[in-house]
């Protein structure tokens, strides 16, 4: 495809928070909050305490298989499944909840950074082997989030009753009508057919949404031999049982980050708070917080004696869901991680988690922020070249790219630098003639320049604006450029939707995300269309 890339640092987008940026900086306010810094040395460091730790990997490889069956696996996933049973095969994990339709377009970054990542420490570490591992956050019970997609900048919501985990809920007459409304903005692009025909598949009836969103993401990313993993499974659950009844027994997670926030600088904003206890208790429709009273265990409003309930845990570990504070730990223990992506947003909250994690006796992995990307299409391209302006300078505010591009194409003069420069060298004369009369006069005189060049700045300010009056087209043009960067004034990433690139673009579409996608280095990516 067409498509030029430039790389920037994340500071110079203007667009993420000081804790992702600090963070990348390896600023020294956020060292002792994780393990390994986010590098080489840090992925070797990650892998020696990783061999220490004894993952089940015959029970991961086990439920890998069984999760797959009735799938088509071609021979490059299914070689990555099975190295997983080796002692010296690693993951590169990312986690999110299944969106409908796959959500926002980080989703597809975050899946193709792992998979990028694995391949770039494949080369650099070649005695291992390394897998990327999306992780399913299907007991997400935020329907509101989960259920929302933007198409063509057009909202499109599932109106469905069904409560609970979003992943447990089955794909009803509501979610087909979102389909059959969608479909007709697709279905004009080249390749509308071939994603609706691949939607239509794999959302059916009466399907879960886990189990569609498994086959959907499947479907575009076996060829680079993504694992996915559907974590919310009785075996892997029955095999964190040591850390679920160390929870509910000595609520520890919530005293170590209770610990670890006294400490936590106070310029950045705290991501997740956590519950006395970390665990939700699942069930069909259902998903609520477990509370302790005395010697009792409570689930909305229901009391269990704790041997009671602790006899129910084991029997259906099934129904225990852990919380945002113990979810990553559940996926430490059960994957031979070592390095984890995330958002800004993720990594805020894993750097909350470490003495959680210690406390646990599970190894905390690299962290990694996520590949952002800002695509630019080739009419907004072709109108940035007319603006004579460079895709980059439009993290900067439409009102700075406007007076830009005013002063640069104006026929009349806008800047009044050299007038004031030569009103302050006269008042200075005046104000040494004047100190000769009185001493006091100096100080008057420096309050008349002063009331000068500001009645001067105000002049200047009243030209540019009349100025600007004549440049209505252009200033239309930037507001349009800045939509496509940040429709609804957010990156593009955290509102667009994968379908309607892929049906202008297809397959090739997510080959030019993966061809740009960056390993350990961390900058933005903005692709522009030639």
């Amino acid at each position: 495809m067409p498509f030029s890339a430039t790389y920037l640092s994340y500071r110079q987008t203007n667009s993420f928070s000081a804790i992702a940026l600090d963070y990348t900086d390896n600023n020294n306010s956020l060292k002792s909050f994780y393990n390994h810094n986010a590098d080489i040395d840090g992925i070797k460091n990650a892998i020696e305490q990783r061999k220490q730790f004894p993952t089940d990997r015959k029970l991961l490889v086990h439920h890998l298989n069984e999760q797959y069956k009735g799938i088509a696996v071609d021979a490059k996933l299914q070689h990555n499944i099975d190295s997983l049973l080796q002692q010296n095969t690693f993951t590169i994990t990312t986690a999110h909840q299944p969106n409908i339709f796959t959500g926002h377009l980080y989703f597809i970054y975050k899946i193709l950074h792992a998979i990028k990542m694995a391949e770039a420490l494949q080369r650099e570490l070649p005695g291992n082997n390394f897998v990327p591992v999306y992780y399913m956050g299907s007991e997400d019970a935020d329907l509101e989030e989960l259920g929302e997609v933007f198409i063509n900048g057009q909202h499109y919501r599932w109106q469905t009753n069904q409560t609970g985990a979003v992943g447990r809920m089955k794909i009803d007459s509501a979610f087909i009508q979102l389909i059959n409304a969608i479909e007709g903005q697709l279905l004009v692009e080249v390749h509308g057919k071939e994603i609706m025909d691949a939607v239509r598949f794999v959302y059916t009836l009466d399907k879960t949404i886990e189990q569609a969103t498994f086959e959907f993401v499947h479907r575009l990313f076996a060829d680079y031999g993504l694992v996915i993993l559907l974590p919310d499974a009785a075996a892997l659950k029955r095999s964190f049982l040591p850390i679920i009844n160390k929870e509910l027994n000595e609520q520890f997670s919530n005293k170590a980050v209770q610990e670890t926030m006294k400490d936590f600088p106070a310029q950045y904003k705290v991501q997740a708070a956590g519950r006395e206890i970390n665990l939700f208790w699942l069930q069909q429709g259902s998903r609520e917080r477990i509370e302790r009273e005395g010697v009792r265990f409570k689930v909305e409003g229901v009391r269990f004696e704790e041997e009671q309930f602790i006899k129910e845990v084991e029997a259906h570990p099934e129904r225990i869901s852990p919380n945002v504070i113990l979810r990553p730990v559940f996926q430490e223990w059960i994957l031979p991680n070592i390095a984890f992506i995330g958002g800004g947003g993720e990594l805020a909250y894993w750097l909350e988690l470490k003495k959680v994690f210690v406390a646990a006796g599970t190894p905390y992995p690299v962290l990694i922020l996520r590949n952002s990307f800002g695509i630019i299409p080739k009419k907004a391209a072709v109108k940035i070249a007319s603006l004579e302006l460079t895709a980059v300078d439009f993290f900067q505010s439409a009102a700075s790219l406007l007076q830009r591009v005013v002063q640069t194409n104006s026929d009349n003069q806008l800047n009044l630098t050299e007038e004031k420069n030569q009103l302050t060298a006269l008042y200075k004369k005046m104000q040494a003639i004047a100190g000769k009369t009185d001493a006091s006069l100096q100080q008057h005189a420096d309050a008349l320049h002063t009331l000068a060049i500001k009645k001067i700045t105000q002049l200047e300010k009243k030209m540019y604006r009349a100025e600007k009056k004549k440049f209505e087209a252009q200033q239309r043009q930037i507001e349009k450029i800045k939509s496509t960067l940040y429709p609804n004034g957010v990156l593009q990433e955290r509102i667009d939707n994968l379908l309607p690139w892929y049906a202008k673009h297809g397959k090739s579409f997510i080959d030019l995300l993966y061809q740009n996608s960056l390993g350990l280095e961390q900058q933005f990516c903005l692709l522009e269309e030639n």
